[in-house]
């Protein structure tokens, strides 16, 4: 993808797909547009571009389908009892597998980790995923090195994250990446973003 090509983070929706990952990152890097310089785009897009209803009953009119959401330069793929469809959809695998070899950045979000693995696209590198399901990972590829302590694993143009709520530290860390900690701490604060839970 060229350089001069408008900066594109597309998110993948899909039925099952776990409520805060999904609008966690979405809501930061939204939130990024309004900051940033780069004036990125952020899109949903669904695999046959229809609505989908998440794991908790939301439901999500997405902007795309996957043969028309375009070029990428992040994908964010979230998690939820959904992935475990999505991971025995041979169609599904060779898409991610595609794809990856035109977007610069794929993160994942939770278990969005197991769609990956099953396609192939942590062999061999360090990787996180919620907390339960690290076992399964290893399972389904036992040459990913797990990292069972971080929020996010930042291997250059793979990035995975824990369970749900690490998502949005990891779109936080996006957004530093791609432009600057000062604007990621702007959307920070624009989100009032200040975990210091009561329990």
């Amino acid at each position: 993808m060229a350089t001069r090509d408008p900066l594109r983070v597309g998110i993948l929706v899909f039925d099952d797909a776990e409520e805060l990952d999904v609008v966690g990152p979405y809501e930061v890097l939204t939130a990024w547009t309004a900051r940033s310089r780069l004036r990125p785009a952020v899109v949903t897009f669904s695999p046959d571009g229809n609505g989908v209803r998440c794991a908790k009953g939301l439901r999500l009119v997405p902007d795309h389908g996957i043969d028309d959401v375009g070029d990428l330069h992040v994908l964010v793929v979230p998690g939820g009892s959904g992935t475990r469809a999505l991971a025995a959809d041979p169609d599904h695998l060779a898409w991610l597998r595609r794809v990856r070899t035109t977007t610069p950045v794929v993160a994942s979000v939770c278990t969005g980790a197991r769609t990956l693995a099953a396609a192939g696209l942590l062999a061999g590198r360090p990787a996180t995923t919620h907390h339960d399901h690290l076992d399964e990972l290893a399972e389904l590829d036992p040459s990913i090195l797990l990292d069972t302590e971080a929020r996010f694993v930042d291997d250059g143009d793979v990035i995975t994250s824990a369970g749900v709520s690490a998502g949005i530290d990891m779109a936080l860390h996006l957004v530093a990446r791609l432009e600057s900690v000062e604007v990621a701490r702007a959307v920070r604060h624009d989100l009032q973003y200040d975990p210091a839970p009561p329990v």
